[in-house]
């Protein structure tokens, strides 16, 4: 076999079709845009456009919204830590998972989630993880600090009478 010999699968590549080059190419005169007409024109755009009707993507309810500045967090499950354990690592930080090349980067921080089995004893600090993370991991022995300040919490109904009375 040679190099010349090489050639792509009959079918791979389809060939360009040439428009408007005279009537017997089939593709001629209109260049299968039809007759007359906005469409068939250049420089055409009118994908919304209902006939100067409101269109209806303006018509409908917006709804929701998207948080310019979200936390971007990267999320480790139970099992890598389990893995990382494995290694012989006993103390596991955002810091040492990318060291180890675990993580590429730690981006605004590490969240562990509850995923997957933890049967070694290690003491996590991160970020944030889920509340059966933390079960898990306190289960098998092992110790969760997180840095992210807890969330605080709305407090109704007897919780907010028993706050004010505590206050006074």
């Amino acid at each position: 076999m040679r190099l010349t010999d090489l050639a792509d699968n009959p079918g791979a590549r389809k060939t360009r079709k040439r428009v408007g080059r005279g009537i017997g190419s089939g593709m001629g005169k209109t260049g299968g845009r039809g007759v007359k007409g906005q469409k068939s024109r250049s420089g055409v755009a009118i994908k919304g456009f209902e006939g100067g009707q409101m269109p209806l993507h303006m018509r409908l309810p917006k709804r929701g919204f998207n948080k310019p500045n979200a936390k971007d967090f990267v999320e480790v499950s139970l099992a890598h830590l389990q893995a990382s354990a494995d290694d012989g690592v006993d103390t596991i930080t955002e810091d040492s998972l990318v060291e180890s090349g675990f993580l590429r980067s730690k981006k605004d921080g590490v969240r562990v989630l509850g995923t997957g089995e933890l049967s070694a004893k290690v003491n996590v600090t991160v970020t944030y993880a889920t509340k059966s993370a933390r079960e898990a991991i306190e289960k098998a022995g092992g110790s969760v600090t997180m840095t992210r300040p807890e969330k605080h919490k709305r407090l109704r109904g007897k919780e907010r009478e028993e706050a004010k009375k505590a206050k006074k």
